[in-house]
């Protein structure tokens, strides 16, 4: 497989409405349970453009015919794509993404034309098919562990943040194939802290517990909980999955590979 089918985005944990397909499908490339109709060649580039957004971008949940990963929902039978109508569903979704679950896309508009264009014809496959396809096991051991370290401790600033004797220490037996990569790329499951300082000048650390536009709530390092409304305070956040997200679209295909090769190491 080529590599460029398993390029670390990840579009989604639980997202796209996994729904089952039921009924006459609204998507006008839908097939109905007949054979895949000759496409014409101008669509026909559209939906291979789609393929490789789809393999850089999505197919890491979703598999790499989007019919469904470990973590991600089939999009072949999703109730959403099954709706989509020229990408009005399917684009607001990529390029707004769902806090904690799915990272947005900032895509073109023609790129975003080809990736939904390609989901389409392969719910029209997987309709027409009955044929699904997630990610291989073999598809996250194809990396450089020497590289893989390099990156960790270079280029990639991993270990500004990380160490592998401390916070990844038994990471890989913690984390197993995709479970693994979903976390090295995108782990929203991390908790976040925040340094508040106090119109006193008191400065306090602890992990988020609750924030949104007027109150933010902490726990402290001894178990206290202490909240205020934001306009009294002044706070920094520090949020280890967003800054993961902003590394998505620098990561290369063999960063992501060679680096999932060296967390695999760590066990």
């Amino acid at each position: 497989m080529n590599k460029t089918k398993m390029r670390g985005a990840v579009l989604l944990w639980g997202t796209m409405a996994g729904v089952l397909w039921i009924g006459r499908s609204l998507s006008p490339y839908a097939a109905e349970g007949q054979a895949v109709r000759a496409q014409s060649p101008e669509m026909n580039a559209h939906i291979e453009a789609g393929n490789t957004q789809f393999q850089q971008k999505c197919a890491f949940c979703h598999g790499r015919d989007a019919g469904g990963g470990e973590s991600g929902p089939d999009l072949t039978r999703s109730k959403l794509v099954q709706d989509d109508v020229n990408g009005n569903k399917i684009a607001e979704l990529v390029r707004t993404g769902r806090p904690g679950k799915m990272p947005p896309f900032d895509l073109a508009d023609p790129d975003m034309k080809d990736l939904v264009a390609f989901i389409h014809a392969q719910q029209q496959k997987a309709v027409s098919a009955g044929q699904r396809k997630g990610v291989d096991v073999s598809d996250l051991q194809t990396g450089n562990v020497t590289a893989g370290k390099q990156y960790f401790e270079g280029a990639g600033t991993c270990s500004k943040c990380h160490s592998a004797t401390g916070d990844l220490a038994h990471i890989a037996t913690k984390y197993q194939g995709l479970k693994l990569e979903q976390h090295m790329l995108y782990p929203h499951e991390a908790k976040s802290t925040a340094t508040v300082t106090l119109p006193s000048g008191e400065s306090l650390r602890g992990q988020v517990e609750y924030h949104d536009e007027f109150t933010l709530g902490i726990f402290l390092a001894d178990g206290t909980y202490r909240s205020w409304p934001v306009n009294r305070i002044k706070y920094k956040i520090d949020a280890p999955h967003e800054a993961h997200a902003e590394l998505l679209s620098k990561y290369t295909d063999d960063d992501i590979h060679n680096l999932m090769a060296y967390l695999q190491t760590l066990r």
